[in-house]
């Protein structure tokens, strides 16, 4: 399989995992395929896998989150400057995965493929860098 090929379908998962979890916490998925399903439940959440941030500051970060995954979401669509939005995406989802595990157990984040994901979003960065180097892809 051509790495173009690879390319598009790795930022494409991404930025769509990352668009779906955004929907999901603005209620826009249906009730019974939401995980959270609304903005408090998303905030109670993001508590609950950050009890070491103060309760005052939950809200700011649940929406810095927020609005990191749409600008990394849009940018991996578009194709703008993909090793770096790829590598951000990384490490976004690795804290996601750490944040899940170490206060809700392994089981979550391996459940929801978080680590899987950020491993993608490395690679993509890995092979993005690589291919613009050698011309391939850009």
């Amino acid at each position: 399989m051509k790495t173009t090929y690879i390319n598009i379908f790795l930022r494409f998962s991404l930025a769509i995992g990352f668009l779906s979890a955004v929907a999901d916490r603005f209620g826009i998925w249906p009730k019974e395929n939401s995980t959270w399903g609304d903005w408090s439940t998303f905030l109670a959440y993001t508590a609950t896998i950050n009890p070491w941030i103060p309760d005052y500051f939950i809200n700011t970060v649940a929406i810095l989150a927020t609005v990191a995954e749409i600008i990394f979401a849009l940018f991996l669509i578009v194709g703008f400057k993909t090793s770096l939005f790829a590598q951000l995406s990384g490490y976004l989802l690795l804290l996601f995965g750490i944040a899940m595990a170490i206060t809700t157990g392994i089981k979550g984040p391996l459940d929801y493929s978080v680590f899987t994901a950020a491993a993608a979003a490395f690679g993509l960065s890995i092979i993005t860098k690589n291919s613009s180097e050698s011309g391939i892809v850009k």
